[in-house]
């Protein structure tokens, strides 16, 4: 980075906290920028911002932007927003009425990425999962590898490390079009499917928004199992959890339960090495492979790979163990597409599996769903009714609004009907105060509680806590 831009330029972060931005604003503080940022809600992103040096503010006020345009005003000031960001918030509003230099988050992270060897992780699932299996390797490997995700990874405990590293591992987000803004060396494209109807209309659009981000790459890496990637997107580059030939990179399992996977890996079809992976889930599986493939493809040895793989962990939130309470054991999944939670069930009930196989006591599925953003519960209330009445007893709360409006009027009881005609044990329960409340009622000895979503439902774990504290 020039040292003269350096000294001369400010970032003020509109809605730091998030999980994404807060990964910006370090990875702009850990590079010598002075960084601000608002946010209604402190949290522990906002806290290691703060200890870093950055200003934190916790209103969204007109008064926030002319106090930092004031304190830095021989600085250029960029104010940074996410899609997130509503155009009537206080502080983006007047930031356009004083025409202030805005940018989208997007932009701020492919100017960090430019002075790296960028391995952009991209896909509708399973991107977390992948920049973390990606950075471990990376750092286990050639402790010369940087990372800037959506998630904590375990390695870091953090969701930005950044040093002045050959190496940068960058999630990408697809879901309000600006992912044809990153350039990278490697770009990975997991899998692709219908989300984010608050954006776009149909598949089209999505699969015309990773062509965009493929032309970006200079190499390409895609998923042959995913037939929607398979079918658009051509390069020498693919991995395989079904088949070893005519793909580059290709682990065959052999054995997958509740602790590890066990499979062969290939390479151009050739036969290389059987590897033991601490990680359950055929869909994790998937998100390892591309890992593994993307390392090869920068040059890692097959040998240290493989003498590392032992140390991948999930991310938090990933089916994550928070704990047991009374003989419950529960574990919180960032699951709320249809896809997401086909996959997240199926690794409850290898789990499930175990138990029944060490205990004699018959153990019960319970999904608790938050359901996120009015959009997508429109689009996709039968598709979400499908996979959650494969669990054994379901749990509904209100809709996650994210920001959005409600014109439709649309609710979770759309969900919890069409559930009902494929199981009876279903029920709506408005938020999660009520659940804590009735917790011993709705569950019982030997449950393996999962509960699901991408809002505030993963407060539900201390909400129990407190409960167990106060009685």
């Amino acid at each position: 980075m020039d040292k003269e831009l350096l000294l001369k330029s400010h970032f003020h972060f509109i809605g730091i906290g998030g999980i994404g931005m807060s990964a910006i604003a370090m990875g702009l503080l850990k590079k010598g920028y002075s960084v601000s940022g608002s946010d209604l809600v402190k949290n522990n992103e906002t806290n290691k911002l703060e200890q870093l040096g950055a200003e934190i503010f916790t209103s969204q006020i007109r008064e926030n932007i002319e106090f930092i345009t004031s304190k830095f005003k021989n600085k250029l000031i960029n104010f940074v927003v996410s899609s997130a960001i509503k155009p009537k918030n206080e502080e983006l509003s007047y930031c356009r009425e004083k025409n202030l230099t805005i940018k989208h988050r997007s932009e701020i992270l492919a100017m960090l990425m430019q002075t790296y060897t960028a391995l952009a992780v991209a896909g509708s699932h399973g991107k977390t999962s992948t920049s973390t299996f990606l950075s471990t390797i990376l750092e286990l490997c050639t402790h010369n590898s940087s990372s800037i995700t959506g998630g904590i990874i375990p390695i870091y405990n953090s969701n930005c490390h950044l040093e002045n590293t050959k190496f940068l591992v960058a999630e990408v987000d697809e879901s309000d079009g600006t992912i044809n803004t990153y350039k990278s060396d490697i770009g990975i494209i997991n899998n692709i499917d219908f989300d984010h109807c608050d954006h776009f209309s149909n598949l089209s659009e999505v699969i015309s928004s990773f062509k965009d981000f493929a032309a970006n790459s200079k190499k390409l890496l895609i998923n042959f199992d995913c037939e929607t990637t398979r079918n658009n997107f051509d390069s020498d580059s693919k991995w395989s959890n079904t088949k070893a030939d005519s793909v580059a990179y290709a682990i065959i399992p052999s054995e997958i339960n509740a602790s590890h996977t066990i499979g062969k890996y290939y390479e151009n079809g050739n036969f290389i090495s059987s590897l033991n992976i601490p990680i359950p889930g055929l869909h994790n599986l998937s998100n390892i492979t591309a890992a593994i493939a993307a390392s090869r493809m920068v040059g890692v040895d097959f040998i240290e790979i493989k003498k590392n793989i032992k140390f991948l962990k999930l991310p938090k939130k990933r089916f994550e163990f928070r704990g047991q309470i009374h003989q419950r054991n529960l574990y919180d999944d960032y699951a709320h597409h249809p896809s997401e939670i086909k996959e997240t069930i199926k690794l409850g009930r290898l789990f499930i599996k175990k138990k029944r196989n060490n205990e004699s006591q018959k153990s019960r599925l319970i999904v608790i769903f938050q359901p996120h953003r009015y959009s997508r519960v429109k689009q996709f209330a039968k598709e979400f009714a499908e996979e959650l009445s494969k669990a054994d007893i379901i749990y509904l709360t209100s809709i996650y609004g994210a920001g959005e409006g409600n014109e439709d009027k649309i609710n979770s009881k759309i969900i919890t009907d069409l559930i009902y005609k494929q199981n009876k044990n279903v029920s709506y329960i408005n938020n999660y105060h009520e659940i804590t409340k009735k917790f011993y009622e709705l569950t019982k000895e030997g449950d393996l509680i999962l509960n699901m979503g991408a809002g505030d439902c993963h407060n539900f774990w201390s909400m129990l806590n407190d409960k167990q504290l106060n009685e």
